[in-house]
């Protein structure tokens, strides 16, 4: 058995088609197809559904595909662990991080690399629950999410960061009123909202239930981009956590009040439970450790 089948098995996994598969490892269709047989008759397994295309995987391919990402992550620990013993500074670094904690991650980033100048960072944006699958699956190696989306018989180890706050935003020349608003004052604003399968939304929504009115909901959607547009554009006002404003151009437009009580999740990193961590994977643990970043994502 060599690596490299394992490897292109995750790859067919991953494109769901022969040809792309084989492109993203740069060797021919026909190399990957007969390495990925060599594996089955080595195993002496049916590995890959085959009909004219890819069919998925089988029960038993479905283990081992498992069993190759957990090998591969071994030895990717391995190099990293003795590459960063070597340069005492270095290492790759791939983090989630969730859209409501779009502004928190610069501030952990640049933790990172000034503890660690070498450190090279993959950052993929993504929602919470897909985040935690990713972590699950081994295609991430830190995830900054909401800890109580965490299963609590899960894999996981979690670090509280900050706790989140929601606040009322709008933009000239829309006008909000000074001072707190509470959650029944804000029944006739024309919103625009993330999406209902975001969290941060979900924590919205209850907080209008338990003020018993129900807002007026101009637009909804999954992008940060998109509502910020809108935002800037002074036509409708939003509830967004702290750490979800926007901080490019025009964000000096923006009128930010603050709201009654509502649910306050825990924001925070979690990663794979490791019985072997690499020595990159312990310095970054420590460094968000010594971190004290509640104050910057809290109003008043």
């Amino acid at each position: 058995m060599f690596l490299r089948q394992l490897t292109y098995l995750i790859a067919l996994d991953r494109y769901r088609h022969f040809s792309r598969a084989a492109e993203s490892c740069g060797v021919s269709q026909p190399a990957l197809s007969s390495a990925i047989r060599q594996l089955e008759a080595e195993l002496g397994i049916t590995i890959i559904r085959r009909t004219r295309r890819f069919n998925g995987l089988t029960d038993e391919g479905q283990r081992v595909l498992d069993w190759a990402r957990q090998t591969l992550a071994a030895l990717d620990g391995l190099r990293q662990e003795a590459a960063f013993a070597q340069a005492v500074a270095g290492g790759s670094l791939s983090i989630g991080v969730m859209p409501p904690a779009l502004q928190a991650s610069p501030v952990l980033l640049e933790s990172f690399r000034t503890a660690i100048p070498g450190l090279h960072l993959q950052v993929r944006l993504g929602s919470c629950a897909d985040t935690i699958h990713r972590l699950r699956q081994q295609q991430l190696d830190l995830g900054l999410v909401y800890l109580d989306q965490i299963p609590p018989d899960g894999p996981f180890e979690a670090m509280p960061l900050y706790t989140e706050q929601h606040v009322l935003v709008a933009a000239e020349p829309f006008v909000l009123p000074a001072g707190r608003r509470e959650w029944h004052t804000l029944a006739d604003l024309p919103l625009c909202l993330l999406s209902t399968e975001m969290r941060t939304r979900q924590i919205v929504d209850a907080a209008f239930r338990g003020a018993g009115v129900t807002p007026a909901i101009v637009m909804e959607t999954n992008s940060l981009e998109v509502l910020y547009a809108e935002l800037l554009a002074g036509r409708l006002a939003s509830i967004l956590p702290v750490a979800a404003l926007p901080t490019h151009t025009g964000h000096g437009r923006l009128q930010v009040r603050p709201l009654g009580p509502c649910a306050a999740p825990e924001v925070g990193l979690a990663r794979l439970t490791q019985s072997l961590p690499t020595a990159l994977s312990v310095r970054v643990w420590e460094i968000a450790a010594g971190m004290d970043i509640r104050d910057i994502f809290a109003l008043g």
